[in-house]
């Protein structure tokens, strides 16, 4: 398919979500859109969504093939969190509807002050809004709690609540810092890891873990071990799985380059993917402005304002990796946004946006 009928199909399909997210509810829909539409104005004539020759989910000045896979742009719904807890669901769904969005991934199964949801209920909502649940979060541990909604604590119930909702990715961002900082301490996590796996496995989901920066650091017994190694060297490649976010892995590059005796110890963000596609079927798509006044090195803002190449990270993982254009997931993330609509709908038209440099590329 040409890149026109792409477009035009694309433009149709945004078209129709258009008129379908009409039906989520007048009143949440009047608060949405004056949210949004307030952003837009901040921002200046021409750059609400659609408007402008950069906008409009890749009708750029680029030419040659979209960077960002098909049916393959999600969001971590996270940083949506504030809209979830007053409207519900429904309201945000149809939004992420309009915004292009094929994927969410789950950050909790609850809707605050829009009353309980079941998860059957949830997985309709999605389904009904063309969004594909493809993860989700869950705490890797609370070891003060036995009832803890937890892996280490109620694995099958996760389990099945996951396989309610239907995914195929059930994960944790918390860090394998269960028994410390030790080499020995994350071989351990890493054993918990391979468990949770194998049980994800057998009900046909992938076990994952999202990092920080902190994963980059280096184990407290050995300063010349990086602990993210660890974890890739302990963990079944089969049975463990990684979801890496590009920003906090960038701020590690920042922060972690360097071991404490300060020998040189390069960290690139990028290589890790290369040499281990299979391991990374997800990845937190979150910018940050270069700052080398803070901790982090960064500091986050949406996607497509920050220093971030995004263009080239994609481009890079999509076209050099096995299947690498229908085998990864990229979910936006912001943890803190301004406006968390406008950011999700930032986000979506910069990624759509991107172009490689010429034709067939």
């Amino acid at each position: 398919m040409s890149r026109t009928s792409k477009d035009t199909e694309l433009a149709r399909r945004l078209s129709r979500r258009n008129i379908l997210g009409v039906a989520a509810g007048a009143t949440a829909a009047t608060i949405i859109g004056t949210a949004t539409a307030q952003a837009a104005a901040a921002q200046g004539p021409g750059k609400g969504p659609g408007h402008g020759p950069d906008h409009g989910h890749g009708h750029g000045k680029g030419k040659g093939k979209p960077v960002l896979p098909p049916g393959r742009l999600g969001i971590q719904l996270y940083s949506l969190r504030d809209k979830i807890s007053t409207l519900g669901f429904a309201p945000v769904f149809a939004e992420l509807e309009k915004y292009g969005y094929d994927e969410i991934e789950l950050a909790g199964y609850t809707q605050g002050s829009a009353g309980p949801i079941t998860l059957a209920q949830l997985k309709r909502l999605a389904k009904d809004h063309g969004l594909n649940p493809i993860g989700s979060h869950v705490g890797y541990y609370d070891d003060n709690n036995p009832g803890a909604y937890t892996f280490a604590q109620n694995l099958e119930k996760v389990l099945d609540d996951a396989q309610a909702l239907g995914l195929k990715h059930i994960g944790t961002a918390s860090g394998p810092f269960r028994y410390g900082s030790t080499v020995d301490g994350w071989k351990r996590a890493a054993d918990d890891f391979n468990t949770y796996g194998a049980a994800a496995r057998k009900r046909g989901m992938k076990f994952y873990q999202h990092n920080h920066a902190e994963e980059f650091s280096f184990a407290t017994d050995k300063p010349n071990v990086r602990l993210y190694d660890v974890l890739l060297a302990e963990t079944d490649p089969d049975l463990v799985y990684l979801e890496m976010d590009i920003y906090w892995a960038y701020c590690a590059q920042f922060r972690f380059s360097k071991r404490v005796d300060g020998t040189l110890a390069p960290l690139d963000p990028l290589k890790y993917v290369l040499k281990y596609p299979n391991r990374y079927p997800l990845f937190h798509v979150k910018d940050g402005i270069r700052d080398d006044t803070t901790r982090d090195g960064y500091r986050m803002t949406d996607v497509g304002d920050g220093d971030i190449d995004y263009k080239t990270f994609l481009s890079k993982v999509t076209s050099r990796t096995h299947h690498g254009r229908s085998y990864h997931h990229w979910q936006t993330e912001h943890d803190n946004p301004v406006e968390s609509l406008a950011f999700a709908r930032k986000s979506s038209e910069h990624l759509h946006s991107l172009r490689t440099g010429r034709c067939g590329d």
